[in-house]
């Protein structure tokens, strides 16, 4: 009888034939010998996370995976990295995700990631508590360059548009209301006051002129996006049946999936977005989490990353690190499922997420399996499990435990 599920994302795994592998994408032409053997003893198939000819986001794709409709529950990432990095919401806070990046001082954008700087402790603070017109801003340090933003303040919208151009050499956009409400103009007008201010800030910030004078790229920038309010969503554990929940991660946003589905957040030393992560504390954790909670999900970021950098080869080299550790799955005993899966396509062709599906396994004692050859996009859609969306993964999941309700007499 399967008791517990873990659920291992890996994100942006999925990616199109690169031609100096043979044509085969980077987890095809991979050397995967431990996730080639779970796939040989598992139901596999290919996942479209949103549906056929949609470009799924990281938040988006999560959301559908454990069985939160967008369309219902999505309100914008901003709440998800804001929880993520341990903001409490209030009723009235609009949230934000946010990227520390370096601009001219035409704010003309260099590089949205400040060169992929790995830590803005600094910056961050040098922000937090920032109050304008009666508004404050909270500001904590997410994963790398990312942090995490609110506003704080009465007659604020999340109906404003975003500040990030979201390509090196545009201008920062200035905000705007997206309706005639007073309350979006308000909030449109403050956040270009944040916007000013905060420049001014981070410019003559003493770690800035260091980076500066080292030759590096200054987080001179905090680029806006992705604002939204605190929805109100039904606990994960209580939704699907599950007694206790955990979410193992790095990166802010994920952990901020956990948190917002009420999921416990277990901390592993070392563990972050980047390709340094401590992949073994993580595989050692989820293991351990096992022995206490009947639903883990771990999460690891550097696939999608790397495939934004363009980086075949690093995406290629991540995914056998990657693999090295699956072994330890090994240790999972016959009462518990293991899904593996991606939550979109990063290609590195694009530099981007795209829509194109990607694999899918279901391993548990007694399931029917394929006898495929090797966990890559094109063997596993010659799975039984055919092609599904993200939608499907949950009851799936309650299908191999057997907790699925009946349909009719």
């Amino acid at each position: 009888m399967i008791k517990k599920a873990l659920v291992f994302i890996m994100d942006g795994l999925g990616d199109r034939p690169i031609e100096e592998f043979d044509n085969k994408t980077p987890l095809e032409y991979a050397n995967t010998p431990n996730f080639n053997k779970l796939c040989a003893e598992s139901q596999c198939g290919l996942m479209y996370t949103l549906g056929r000819g949609k470009r799924p986001g990281s938040d988006t794709a999560h959301m559908s995976i454990f069985g939160y409709p967008i369309e219902e529950y999505y309100t914008g990432r901003g709440p998800i990295e804001a929880a993520g990095v341990g903001i409490k919401l209030e009723h009235g806070d609009v949230a934000f995700r946010g990227n520390f990046g370096t601009v001219d001082e035409k704010w003309n954008v260099l590089d949205r990631r400040a060169g992929r700087i790995k830590d803005v402790t600094v910056f961050a603070q040098a922000l937090d508590g920032l109050e304008i017109d009666g508004v404050k801003f909270i500001v904590k340090p997410g994963s790398a360059y990312r942090a995490g933003v609110v506003m704080r303040g009465k007659g604020l919208s999340s109906n404003v548009s975003s500040a990030d151009s979201h390509n090196a050499g545009d201008a920062i956009h200035q905000v705007e209301p997206l309706d005639n409400t007073k309350e979006a103009k308000f909030t449109a007008e403050v956040l270009n006051k944040f916007m000013k201010k905060s420049y001014e800030i981070l410019n003559n910030l003493e770690e800035n002129k260091k980076r500066k004078e080292q030759g590096e790229l200054q987080a001179n920038f905090l680029l806006l996006r992705g604002a939204g309010v605190y929805p109100k969503l039904p606990k994960f554990t209580e939704k699907w049946g599950f007694e206790k929940a955990c979410c193992i991660a790095g990166g802010g946003l994920y952990k901020g999936v956990g948190a917002f589905l009420g999921m416990d957040l277990i901390d592993v030393p070392g563990a972050n977005a980047q390709v340094d992560t401590n992949l073994e504390g993580k595989f050692d954790a989820a293991l351990r989490a096992l022995k206490e909670y009947d639903f883990v999900f771990l999460h690891v970021k550097p696939t999608d990353s790397l495939a934004e950098d363009g980086n075949y080869l690093g995406k290629k080299e991540f995914i056998e690190k990657i693999d090295k550790y699956v072994s330890k799955l090994n240790e999972v005993d016959d009462e518990t499922l293991i899904v593996i899966t991606a939550d979109h396509s990063t290609a590195c062709e694009l530099k981007a997420h795209s829509a194109d599906p990607v694999p899918i396994l279901f391993h548990a004692k007694g399931i029917r399996n394929d006898n495929l050859t090797k966990f890559g996009e094109r063997e596993c859609s010659k799975g039984s499990l055919g092609v599904i969306e993200g939608k499907d993964v949950m009851p799936n999941i309650l299908n191999v435990m057997g907790k699925l309700p009946l349909i009719g007499a």
